[in-house]
């Protein structure tokens, strides 16, 4: 079999290191991939969103499947044109990829269908915001953009000045073009939060192994919020007994609701959540794999997942049983300096083998592009992950940090204490 995957990411890496696992899996193609995926896949220079141009280039590559991995291309159609140019796409198509595209819509659905959440308002003009605000007069209070904007559309307030400007900021001056035009103001949760996500087919829900993010850009969760700057799996809040919770109350009532709102969902289905005092709420949903959960998450999986992606196209998802493998798994972020303000790109990059690996771990690049000397050159923000499996969550730990150590770049920044929190948290 062939398969396109499109986006350019870590967690298009991660899809297509898995992919490979697959014997059914002959050739991986990936637009517009990065320096890393070039040496698995063979990358075209179409971008993510360019639809009409991926359409055409499925139609000369002829793909068996096409994978549409990133949030952007689904919430624009692509999965849609995708299937009326007659290939089998994995993804979610517009009408459901809208969970992610729209926070007041997903926030509506969840209110309409008692989905446990945080309780909220939405807003198209700022005045009537801060008068909300200061009538509350709550904080932190949580200030988001209703469309996409690259996961930096959330601002955490943690006063009035700081809420009044975040407003002003997202309506009157659109900081995220039209993705801000609306926003929903919510209260703040408190509590571990934990992703889950989860491979759907509309008929059938199958959560994955959890996984714990760290955002904040620097140690000891400071700093700016980023995409993402490690992660760890299983994240040991997450017990069976809210997991059983979950279940009953948000994955399975989600995919109900989204029937129900003829929205069918196909695809990964992603559950931010937080595990409050009154117990799990959902913080977001996204309409696919998470990044950089998926760096974690697909290293325990212990199935075909080409098998699985075409379960869920044919709605036979119930047919298959989807294992996961004992131990854990941890993903260090390797960024440039800067991050995530302004930095710079084409550093040259040490320590790699020519596939652009490290013994000991796998890594997934995000951010890499190829000289014409075969050199690796950071060209993003969050240029790798350095991703290790270990027997628990501190040997996996130790193979990460001992990854990071074999790898050089000017600049090169990365938190010291991804999984300091979940280790704790085991004793």
């Amino acid at each position: 079999m062939k398969v396109l995957v499109v986006g350019g990411g870590g967690r298009e890496h991660a899809i297509i290191m898995k992919l490979a696992e697959s014997p059914k899996v002959d050739e991986i193609f990936c637009a517009p991939g990065n320096g890393g995926i070039s040496k698995y896949a063979k990358c075209f220079d179409v971008k993510a969103t360019d639809i009409e141009n991926m359409v055409k280039l499925a139609k000369e590559l002829n793909p068996d499947m096409v994978v549409v991995a990133p949030d952007d291309p689904l919430v624009l159609g692509m999965a849609d044109a995708m299937e009326e140019a007659g290939f089998r796409a994995f993804g979610p198509k517009a009408n459901a990829a809208i969970i992610e595209g729209s926070k007041v819509f997903s926030k509506e659905l969840m209110k309409k269908y008692d989905i446990p959440t945080a309780f909220y308002e939405v807003f198209t003009e700022s005045e009537p915001a801060i008068e909300y605000l200061k009538k509350q007069n709550s904080y932190p209070a949580v200030i988001k953009a209703d469309g996409l904007a690259l996961g930096k559309g959330v601002i955490i307030a943690q006063n009035e000045e700081e809420a009044v400007t975040a407003v002003h900021e997202m309506i009157d001056e659109l900081k995220f073009g039209k993705s801000s035009s609306r926003i929903v103001i919510e209260e703040f949760l408190t509590g571990p939060e934990v992703s889950v996500l989860a491979f759907t087919d509309g008929k059938t829900m199958v959560p994955m192994i959890s996984s714990m993010d760290h955002k904040r850009a620097k140690d000891n969760d400071e700093g700016l919020n980023t995409g993402g700057m490690g992660t760890v799996s299983p994240n040991p809040c997450y017990t069976p007994e809210i997991a059983k919770e979950c279940m009953e109350k948000i994955f399975l009532p989600t995919m109900e609701a989204m029937n129900k709102e003829g929205r069918t969902f196909e695809g990964c289905l992603y559950f931010g959540l937080m595990i409050t005092p009154k117990g799990p709420k959902v913080i977001e949903y996204n309409c696919r794999f998470g990044d950089p959960e998926t760096q974690v998450v697909l290293p325990m999986l212990d199935a075909d997942l080409y098998e699985i992606f075409d379960a869920i196209i044919d709605h036979r998802l119930s047919d298959l049983d989807i294992r996961w493998r004992d131990g854990a798994c941890a993903c260090v972020i390797m960024a440039s300096g800067g991050y995530p303000e302004s930095y710079k790109k084409g550093i040259p990059m040490k320590g790699f083998d020519d596939k652009g690996q490290i013994e000991g771990c796998f890594v997934y690049h995000a951010g890499t592009k190829l000289d014409d000397e075969g050199t690796f050159l950071t060209n993003g923000g969050r240029v790798i992950g350095v991703t290790a499996r270990g027997e628990d969550l501190k040997d996996a730990l130790a193979k990460a940090y001992e990854g990071v150590g074999k790898i050089d770049f000017e600049g090169k920044h990365y938190r010291t204490d991804i999984g300091k929190r979940a280790l704790g948290i085991l004793g």
